[in-house]
């Protein structure tokens, strides 16, 4: 079977989609294709992966003493 090629566009907006597995069989493997070849889209849908089990697994991160203070003072100097 030969696989149709898939614009990063496209595999930008269906991303979240293939995750969740919500994607028919033809596309997702356009997309897997996709991901042996273009490493930006690979790295995104690894980092994607990363956040959504990061966020996932329930665990609170303890942030370091003045992160919060550090953090407001960087977003009022932008």
């Amino acid at each position: 079977m030969r696989v149709i090629e898939i614009s990063c566009l496209e595999v930008w907006r269906e991303v979240s989609n293939f995750i969740d597995g919500e994607v028919d069989a033809e596309l997702r493997a356009r997309m897997e294709a996709h991901f042996k070849d273009c490493a930006h889209c690979k790295a995104i849908i690894d980092g994607t992966r990363n956040v959504v089990r990061l966020v996932g697994d329930g665990v609170e991160y303890e942030m370091p003493p003045g992160f919060s203070s550090r953090l407001q003072e960087k977003i009022r100097n932008k």
